[in-house]
């Protein structure tokens, strides 16, 4: 299976993933995403590293305690998923841009 992949070739290859990497965590910083609930009443930001960056809440909800904690459950629920997603997707992108040795990008198959 590894019988024609120069060592040499991995190295590079395991270099450009880094480099990769690191690039795609760098956007990912500068990503946001943004998760709603109650209809827009709390909106919950986060950045593709999965910082929470912003959270609004509505003033109605502030006699409310109860459905404050539900829909900001909510949001950071939802929020949570998104960047999971997002973190999925980049994977996805690095893998289809030739870092997967399996696949064709440098390495042997």
């Amino acid at each position: 299976m590894f019988e024609g992949l120069n060592m040499g070739d991995l190295g590079k290859m395991l270099e450009e993933a880094q480099k990769k990497a690191k690039e795609l965590e760098e956007k990912a910083a500068s990503v946001e995403l943004t998760a709603k609930s109650g209809g827009g009443l709390v909106k919950v930001t986060a950045n593709g590293k999965g910082e929470i960056v912003d959270i609004e809440i509505d003033d109605s909800l502030l006699d409310d305690k109860e459905s404050l904690q539900i829909l900001l459950i909510s949001a950071l629920n939802d929020v949570l998923k998104m960047i999971e997603e997002n973190k999925k997707h980049a994977a996805m992108q690095m893998l289809g841009d030739g870092l997967n040795p399996f696949t064709g990008g440098g390495g042997q198959h």
